[in-house]
């Protein structure tokens, strides 16, 4: 239920906590929240109290606006080169025969699958294959826009591109413009994981690390694209540790202005070397969504993946700061399916994803990539 300023005024008042209370003021007065002020609300702030300040904040930028789009995923491989402790998608390199390769053509047809469907993107991500250099990704690009031009193009994590460029020994500046001349419209923000060298060096050891994440993504945002951004949460982080990682986004969007969407994502520990790790609460997974929603003021965006959460735990997020349930995907993704996913066969008709908005009270906002409004669901 939408609070009147009255309403949070008094939340603020009958809170004991100082702290608190001084946050919520600095919330309320759209005041930027230090680190140590994130940090008390993990510690302290009970899922009410952030649940409140963040549908605040929620309902300045966007009202009842919830929004989605209509998009379909191609995977070109599961094989990969690296071998992250959290992953239960992708298979080494030497165990390829256990994982899938797909040609250019038979990408193509997935692109051609949906002639004549009104979606708005193609989102291409998957594992590090040593032989689907650059060049390959480049001649999939070209063709995809040569055959359908008007379709946006988001496209490869940060780990992806750092390989291709590393390999094809180009600089990320020069890497970046490549692939953008080729047809590349924007980034995900997949590969982030958990910025803070202790937990990278112990989830992904082996895959470019904080710095070089940030590089490629202000590299794109330089070249006038848009990126998003996303954070693993919920294995053997801390409070700390989650701080720490918006912090570093939030001083990038400060420099260059170019992520659209901030995406946690929940850690599954199905079929994985994590496997012994419990996956957080709900309870906790909501406190996650309020406190990026306040601690990351300077995007415009955060989105609740609905086949990672499951359908009615992201309905539940859209009072807690979420104004985004992404799209109506396909069922070929497999990469959150495969951790364990509450959505085992993540597909979803736009009727049906409108209806769930409406649900919560919101209003469905069909969007394109960019958050260009398509049309408004009645």
């Amino acid at each position: 239920m939408i609070k009147t300023d009255s309403e949070i005024s008094t939340i603020i008042e009958i809170e004991k906590d100082r702290e608190l209370r001084n946050i919520a003021e600095k919330v309320f007065s759209e005041e930027r929240l230090n680190q140590e002020e994130g940090l008390i609300l993990f510690e302290k702030g009970a899922l009410s109290y952030v649940g409140t300040l963040a549908n605040l904040v929620r309902q300045r930028l966007h009202g009842d606006k919830t929004y989605f789009n209509r998009n379909f995923h191609i995977e070109p491989t599961n094989v990969c080169v690296f071998s992250c402790a959290f992953c239960s998608y992708s298979r080494l390199y030497a165990h390829r025969d256990q994982g899938w390769e797909l040609s250019l053509q038979q990408m193509m047809d997935i692109v051609k699958s949906y002639d004549g469907k009104p979606v708005t993107e193609v989102h291409i991500v998957g594992g590090v294959h040593p032989k689907m250099n650059m060049e390959f990704f480049m001649e999939l690009l070209r063709t995809i826009k040569s055959y359908r031009p008007e379709l946006h193009i988001k496209g490869f994590t940060a780990v992806e591109l750092d390989y291709m460029f590393r390999k094809a020994k180009v600089s990320i500046e020069d890497g970046m413009k490549k692939m953008k001349e080729a047809g590349l419209d924007s980034l995900p923000g997949g590969g982030a994981e958990i910025f803070h060298p202790e937990i990278r060096q112990q989830i992904c050891a082996d895959k470019v690390d904080a710095d070089g994440w940030l590089a490629i993504h202000r590299a794109a945002h330089q070249l006038g694209m848009h990126t998003n951004a996303t954070m693993l949460f919920g294995h053997i982080e801390s409070y700390f540790h989650r701080i720490d990682h918006m912090d570093r986004l939030r001083s990038l969007q400060d420099e260059t202005k170019g992520f659209n969407t901030f995406i946690p994502l929940k850690f599954r520990n199905k079929n994985n070397d994590m496997s012994d790790i419990p996956e957080s609460t709900l309870i906790e997974d909501m406190r996650l969504y309020a406190i990026s929603r306040l601690y990351l003021d300077n995007f415009p965006h955060l989105k609740a993946y609905w086949p990672m959460l499951g359908r009615k735990n992201a309905q539940l997020s859209l009072s807690f700061g979420v104004n985004d349930l992404d799209g109506t995907i396909d069922d070929s993704t497999k990469i959150y399916s495969m951790a364990g996913a509450e959505e085992q066969h993540p597909a979803i008709s736009t009727t049906e994803l409108v209806h769930l908005i409406q649900q919560a009270g919101r209003k469905p906002i069909e969007r394109d990539t960019l958050y260009n409004e398509v049309s408004i669901a009645e």
